[in-house]
């Protein structure tokens, strides 16, 4: 969609929505546990394996969460096109949840965050561009490589972080990465 020369992409659509639905969770608390991913109550409310992936815990974690997916989801749309992009992304989120909810630390727990879906765009990269250079903190220049891994095992030791869901949306796209990796040398 364009509008006098802007595009509205699939990952400006997506971060649209996230802070949208932000805004709604800071006015009505309750929305976070009707969309949240809570292992004892999935089977009754089997949409938050996908709505979860919307609900963000405080602005910090948005801010994280979009400023990443922005670098991550711009940059890989392009590589694979919207749609791979798109598939990579919540099938990556989902298996993240799917993940949370084999492994989360209680039942009554409650997953939220785009970061399973971000694992995978990230690993997705990690295996088509492993030395692509990234300024952590705008600041120092590491391979990719490095900084998702370092970050993933980072986040993994902070109490109250869905690890699972990282895992999850990592294990798929270093997967969907393979794939993408075989296919691109075929046609170039």
């Amino acid at each position: 969609m364009a509008y006098r020369g802007f595009r509205l992409s699939a990952v400006w659509l997506l971060i649209a929505i996230n802070l949208l639905l932000f805004i709604a969770t800071a006015i009505n608390q309750d929305l976070i546990l009707f969309f949240g991913l809570q292992p004892a109550s999935f089977f009754a409310r089997p949409w938050t394996l996908v709505t979860n992936l919307f609900i963000h815990g405080g602005i910090w974690h948005i801010l994280a969460n979009m400023l990443t997916f922005y670098f991550f989801g711009s940059y890989l749309s392009r590589l694979i096109g919207v749609k791979k992009f798109l598939i990579v992304y919540f099938s990556g989120g989902i298996l993240g949840n799917i993940f949370y909810l084999l492994l989360a630390p209680s039942p009554f727990s409650i997953a939220i965050g785009a970061s399973g879906a971000i694992f995978a765009l990230a690993g997705v990269l990690v295996v088509m561009m492993p030395n692509l250079r990234v300024l952590v903190y705008f600041i120092v220049p590491l391979p990719l490589w490095v900084v998702v891994l370092v970050f993933f095992v980072l986040w993994s030791f902070i109490p109250g972080v869905a690890w699972q869901a990282h895992l999850g949306g990592l294990v798929l796209g270093l997967v969907a990465g393979y794939f993408f990796r075989r296919r691109q040398r075929y046609y170039f």
